[in-house]
């Protein structure tokens, strides 16, 4: 069965890499969820796309100039701007977890180093999971391929996944090469064959960001591992008409 993760949560419907945009994962039965960790000024680990604070939220600057007290004072609803929404904030990784206790969702975290160099943030990833014994529910995942390489040498156990967005030749060999079970590809740079090749070869295959239902249908169809979508209510009930 082709898995279905909420990106940033529920983010087509809900203020991105929210408690509430997780809830709202939970609620409408993804099979996980797919979030973006960086780190504060104080070293704490927080659930936020951009290096900046922009465009989720009522600041301006770096994440990185914020203390985690600081940046969860600041509203993250940017586009949601209905009273269901005014009071949503920057989570820490750690209050994802405590919540993924209540739950069995599997959780994508994407380490957002590609472009601002945390010290030491594939440790604490790394040592937060092993905190919580998720290592079975946890893939990591980069566009910095050289930072989750870091993570498995780190722990064995938890799974690795590099992510791109242009065509590789072979990435099931990429992926062997560096231990990666599967590949987070760019929906557009991966066409039915490799799909069909990479799993062949055990390794997974999760595209994203997955939004049309035609796009859905398709890799449905294939029996893809998985899909990354800001919809996943609109996934599951395709997947479901597809049982029937």
């Amino acid at each position: 069965m082709t898995l279905i993760f909420a990106h940033r949560g529920s983010a087509g419907t809900h203020p991105e890499n929210t408690m509430e945009a997780f809830y709202e994962a939970e609620r409408v039965m993804a099979d996980g969820i797919e979030l973006d960790v960086q780190l504060t000024k104080d070293g704490e680990m927080v659930v936020i796309h951009d290096e900046t604070v922009d465009r989720t939220t009522n600041g301006k600057g770096f994440v990185k100039d914020y203390t985690l007290k600081e940046i969860q004072k600041l509203q993250a609803n940017f586009k949601f701007k209905s009273k269901l929404f005014k009071k949503n904030r920057v989570p820490s990784l750690r209050e994802v977890f405590q919540w993924l206790k209540g739950n069995k969702l599997l959780c994508n975290i994407e380490l957002k180093n590609s472009i601002m160099d945390y010290q030491g943030l594939e440790e604490k990833v790394i040592g937060l999971i092993r905190e919580f014994g998720y290592e079975n529910r946890i893939i990591i995942s980069s566009f910095n391929h050289y930072s989750i390489v870091a993570c498995y040498r780190l722990e064995p156990a938890v799974e690795i996944a590099p992510l791109y967005s242009s065509r590789l030749f072979m990435p099931w060999i990429y992926a062997q090469s560096i231990r990666a079970k599967a590949i987070h590809p760019n929906l557009k740079a991966v066409r039915d064959e490799i799909i069909i090749e990479a799993m062949n070869n055990g390794i997974g295959v999760r595209p994203y960001t997955v939004n049309k239902a035609d796009q859905m249908e398709r890799l449905l169809n294939l029996g893809c591992t998985a899909f990354v979508t800001d919809y996943p209510e609109k996934a599951w009930k395709l997947r479901e008409n597809k049982k029937g």
